[in-house]
């Protein structure tokens, strides 16, 4: 099983990127999939989710500026983030389970840094 992120950077505050998360060794389409992010010092928490039939689930302190997809034929998820602020700054990490709160199987992470 491999979840690998990637997209993240240095971005201004108000700018906006798009993170990937390509998974394989598991039926993509049968998982529900996650954003998490981690600051330093700080737990990880739930960004957003996205369930097999679309549903989808964000945190208060993304709604509105965050979005969450997935393309099952590609065995990607994404999240495109706009308005980004520095609070937002964090190692973001794909995660993927069998249920709308299980956590299976998880990445790497990928660093974002919002910063002027």
């Amino acid at each position: 099983v491999q979840l690998v992120e990637s997209g993240g950077g240095l971005v201004q505050p108000g700018g906006s990127l798009r993170l990937s998360c390509a998974a394989s060794g598991f039926t993509f389409r049968s998982y529900v999939m996650s954003w998490y992010r981690q600051a330093p010092g700080k737990e990880r928490e739930l960004v957003a989710r996205i369930s097999i039939s679309g549903i989808t689930d964000y945190a208060n302190s993304v709604k509105g500026r965050f979005t969450i997809s997935r393309d099952n034929a590609k065995s990607t998820v994404y999240l495109q983030m706009s308005s980004l602020k520095s609070e937002d700054t964090a190692v973001y990490i794909c995660g993927a389970g069998r249920g709308w709160n299980i956590r299976d199987y998880w990445g790497q992470g990928t660093q974002v840094t919002v910063s002027s």
